[in-house]
């Protein structure tokens, strides 16, 4: 069997909601009308997997080879989704991995489940454990933004789109109550979101600093801010409000992701960490203040109108949870005073570009 014969294909994306948005073009890539697509992923990406379009079907599993699944006392899970793969008959897996994962373990999972076709990113020789084998370039020559590694990937079989914007459905119920919700809080003409979270502490702006850019933009320049998040920032937006001299609205733990989605898409412009919620925006084609932390360089929004705002420092790059200087230097060194004029900037390119499709 060649990939072209290949319709019923697994997609291995065993990480967050933002990995599998921007692994949403290649998805995109791969889909045909008579090819059915599987996403197999974490319990954190599957979330947004309902709102993927190109999706078809999607299997959950917490492998024990990610940071974040709690330890086994037995292989049995992984026994259990070798029999269940191998009961799809499935045609052939795409190994979606970045640079520094090894998709050995998962080449092997399906080498066991007899998928008879498996591609993949690998820096060592996989032998019988991939049958198209890529050798990875990264990080010895550059490294790709997350989506154009995805899309090169499956470009090496045969598998390209022109539209490589990220993908998602936004549902007409979820728009309608969020405008409901809108409607409720009596606000004025201008707005924005300001998600103030982040898995990793090393990715968020301080709560200090968060609370003087969203009284700037009320008590200056007379938007309303609505915050976003869920139960990880409860304490952060509680935190915020309390330093803030201004009055402002929070949505925390009160939307679904698809009505966080609708509400992305609704809002002028997005202000956030490196998080879900910036590639949310991209998908939706919101503008995004981002305040991009050093981490990494590859999952910066994606080809949607938008502002980095980091400060440029020698320890960049560190991929890291934790900052391992302490100093969060790349974050705390950006002026709130930086953030109000970037977000002020994208609401007014907004405005224009409004006025000109008009």
């Amino acid at each position: 069997m060649s990939w072209n014969q290949a319709k019923n294909l697994l997609c291995i994306r065993l990480d967050t909601i933002g990995d599998v948005l921007m692994t949403t073009p290649a998805f995109r890539a791969l889909k045909t009308p008579d090819r059915q697509l599987t996403l197999l992923t974490s319990s954190a990406g599957s979330a947004i997997a309902p709102l993927i379009p190109e999706l078809d079907h999607t299997i959950v599993y917490d492998s024990p080879w990610l940071k974040a699944t709690a330890p086994r006392e037995t292989p049995r899970p992984e026994y259990d989704m070798i029999d269940l793969l191998r009961q799809h008959k499935f045609d052939g897996a795409i190994i979606f991995t970045v640079y520094s994962q090894n998709p050995l373990p998962s080449a092997f999972l399906c080498y066991m489940a007899e998928i008879p076709l498996r591609l993949a990113h690998c820096h060592e020789n996989p032998y019988q454990l991939l049958t198209d084998w890529i050798k990875d370039p990264e990080p010895d020559r550059g490294i790709r933004h997350e989506v154009q590694r995805q899309l090169d990937l499956v470009a090496q079989i045969g598998a390209t789109t022109e539209n490589q914007r990220l993908s998602i459905r936004v549902h007409e119920c979820d728009r309608d109550r969020v405008s409901q919700r809108l409607a409720s809080l009596n606000l004025p003409g201008r707005w924005v979101v300001m998600h103030t979270g982040a898995t990793a502490p090393s990715r968020r702006y301080s709560i200090e600093q968060f609370a003087i850019v969203a009284d700037q933009l009320i008590l200056e320049h007379d938007y309303a801010v609505i915050f976003t998040g869920t139960t990880l920032e409860l304490d952060i937006v509680a935190q915020i409000q309390a330093k803030m001299q201004a009055n402002s609205h929070s949505l925390v733990c009160q939307l679904s992701l698809g009505e966080l989605t609708a509400l992305i898409e609704l809002a002028p412009v997005l202000i956030s960490n490196n998080t879900a919620p910036a590639h949310l925006a991209a998908a939706v084609g919101t503008p995004v203040a981002d305040l991009y932390a050093l981490t990494n360089p590859q999952h910066t929004p994606w080809q949607v109108p938008h502002r980095l705002l980091f400060q440029d420092v020698p320890c960049k790059y560190c991929y890291k949870s934790i900052c391992p200087e302490g100093h969060h230097h790349c974050l705390a060194q950006v002026a709130p005073e930086t953030v109000v004029k970037a977000t002020c900037e994208l609401l007014e390119e907004s405005a224009q570009m409004l006025e000109i499709s008009a």
